[in-house]
């Protein structure tokens, strides 16, 4: 299952590292990274298959989005198809 990961805020140390780290910890595969940073504005969108992982697509959201509340971060987990849907133009 490939799922779409979204990190936006204030740019600052750490932010690549929090995030790879929970997703190693959880077999979880990056297939694509797409990162800006714009005057400390932080945004990034990865892409990672899902396939493998130890832990639910919910929890991983509510994890991530603990961690990124902690460091002033908007982090969202959503499958690729719905993703694709709310994206649509």
């Amino acid at each position: 299952m490939k799922t779409v990961i979204t990190i936006v805020g204030q740019d600052r140390v750490g932010i690549i590292a929090m995030i790879s780290n929970i997703l190693a910890e959880n077999n979880i595969n990056i297939l694509n990274i797409n990162q800006n940073i714009l005057e400390g504005f932080f945004n990034m969108v990865m892409l990672v298959n899902m396939s493998q992982a130890i832990i639910s697509l919910k929890d991983l959201g509510q994890l991530l989005g603990e961690k990124g509340t902690a460091m002033g971060l908007d982090i969202k987990v959503q499958h690729e198809d719905i993703f694709n849907v709310m994206h649509r133009v």
